[in-house]
């Protein structure tokens, strides 16, 4: 089953560039001082003059009662690029 499953995820162009993206958001955000194990990630893919990006989001895990403070990291879809990275207020 694992064998099958590895084949089928290589193949799907949507989770190799999500895969790559997070990879180099997460690098990015280590390198900011993030605990990404200790965050709520949200992943948003977005569409930005004509050009696909995931926005991924690094918050805390205990979010109610606070504000602001994530670290939000928009990698380009296509080739993995770093294209902005936003700290939250």
């Amino acid at each position: 089953m694992n064998t099958a499953l590895a084949a089928e995820v290589f193949e799907d162009d949507v989770v190799v560039s999500l895969a790559r993206s997070m990879a180099a958001a997460n690098k990015r955000a280590r390198e900011l001082g993030i605990d990404v194990l200790q965050t709520l990630i949200t992943i948003t893919q977005c569409l930005l003059n004509g050009s696909t990006f995931w926005q991924i989001n690094y918050g805390p895990k205990e979010y109610i009662g606070q504000r602001g403070g994530d670290l939000i990291i928009a990698i380009d879809s296509g080739d993995a690029s770093l294209q902005k990275v936003l700290w939250g207020q």
